[in-house]
């Protein structure tokens, strides 16, 4: 999402109500995915998959506690060395499993 460091979550999107739409921005940027962005400060928000029933969230839009707790790191072959990954959590060196999207 941002070619670095970002927590995500998701909601299916039959949950998903964005209630307040200030310049919310949808872009096509690969022809699998499209991607939300803040239209003022051009933050990243939203990514939706093709063909996919949920939207990824960055996590760090979320005002106020949000109750998350991470599952996994996903893209490990593409992270930058000045961090290490030793939290003991799966790892996948492509994309989310789909089986570790836990609802509640």
């Amino acid at each position: 999402m941002t070619g670095q460091f970002m927590a995500a979550s998701a909601a299916r999107d039959a949950d998903l109500a964005i209630t307040r739409d200030a310049g919310l921005k949808w872009f096509s940027v690969s022809p699998g995915a499209r991607r939300g962005f803040c239209g003022d400060c051009g933050s990243t928000l939203f990514w939706h998959g093709t063909g996919r029933d949920y939207t990824a969230i960055a996590a760090g839009s979320i005002d106020g506690p949000t109750g998350l707790k991470l599952v996994q790191h996903i893209y490990t072959a593409d992270k930058a060395d000045y961090y290490e990954l030793d939290d003991g959590l799966p790892r996948s060196e492509r994309g989310l499993v789909q089986a570790s999207l836990q609802w509640s």
